[in-house]
């Protein structure tokens, strides 16, 4: 097992980020992506008074990390949910509003880490990816079952892969055969496809398409396109929210909603701009924040993030 899974990404950043929201008094905290806990453990050890409500649609990842917080007793409470599911979360435990969000987005450690997930094309497993394996279809279902051109749709829109086309007609070739069910067989499926120059760069080339289908399964860009909006409305004025992602799709969507609502939405050409356009959020990072050259190399799994954060200002005006 990699020693890598007990490492939180960019941890000392991202406390420091959410620090001058979560040091008010009785301040709540939302960990949207508990996974095995890292970075919750922190945010209790380092903010002695302050409430951490986590959420995680993987109940395994929940039953680990709740030994792991058990110490911190009703500081912590542990819910099985998507990230999206936020406010109706926090309206069933009756918090109108929070001080601090962190989402930590993308696959978990503890499910790259566990062979029988399906997420790693590094070992041969059965083709699952879903983060919860109490619901939705698995990737062996969207690759047998799903139109040719709507798989192609996936791979170059989740994937980025610019050999999809050729992917795919292999996939149908072969899933007419015998249908898909471990990863090793797409593995050498994808390597075979692929010409030798596109085989030469970027790393394993089953990459692409393992993301692309594990995005597909979990829904994750649905999820990461209505959760970034519900936190920043479920701040109060003064907290924070921090980011970490992993690849260009979810950054680009965390930026998106970041800087609309640091923008000011007045109509061009007003003297004063009165208080209903102004921006309801402050920016804390100039772009993306990078992990450092020692995190990276400490911890290989830090190389993609991208950490992004804002501070809420202002209130709705309706």
């Amino acid at each position: 097992m990699s020693n890598d899974r007990h490492v939180p990404v960019m941890l000392q950043r991202c406390l420091d980020m959410l620090a001058p929201a979560l040091e008010r008094p009785g301040a709540v905290v939302v960990d949207c992506t508990l996974g095995l806990g890292g970075h919750s453990e922190a945010l209790l050890q380092r903010f002695p008074e302050v409430r951490l409500v986590a959420l995680d649609r993987d109940k395994e990842a929940l039953r680990l990390s709740g030994e792991r917080l058990a110490p911190y007793g009703e500081r912590a409470t542990l819910v099985h949910a998507v990230y999206d599911e936020l406010p109706e979360v926090l309206d069933r435990l009756g918090i109108p509003k929070v001080d601090g969000v962190l989402f930590d987005l993308g696959v978990s450690s503890m499910q790259l880490d566990e062979a029988d997930r399906g997420f790693a094309y590094a070992q041969d497993a059965p083709l699952d990816m879903r983060m919860d394996q109490t619901t939705g279809i698995s990737a062996a279902e969207v690759l047998n079952t799903y139109p040719a051109g709507e798989l192609v749709r996936i791979l170059r829109a989740y994937g980025e892969e610019k050999q999809a086309k050729r992917i795919v007609s292999a996939v149908v070739r072969e899933r007419e055969k015998e249908p898909f069910t471990n990863s090793a067989r797409l593995v050498e499926l994808i390597r075979d496809s692929l010409p030798q120059a596109a085989k030469r760069t970027g790393g394993n080339p089953a990459k692409r398409t393992f993301q692309a289908l594990r995005i597909e399964v979990n829904r994750e860009l649905d999820s990461v396109e209505k959760a970034i909006p519900a936190a920043v409305k479920a701040l109060a004025v003064g907290g924070r929210v921090a980011v970490l992602s992993y690849q260009s799709l979810e950054d680009r969507i965390v930026k998106q909603v970041f800087a609309a609502g640091a923008a000011t939405t007045a109509p061009p050409g007003l003297p004063v701009v009165p208080e209903k356009y102004q921006p309801r959020l402050q920016l804390l990072t100039r772009g993306a924040e990078l992990p450092t050259e020692e995190e990276v190399a400490e911890n290989r799994r830090a190389a993609p993030a991208r950490l992004r954060g804002a501070q809420r200002i202002r209130e709705d005006v309706l």
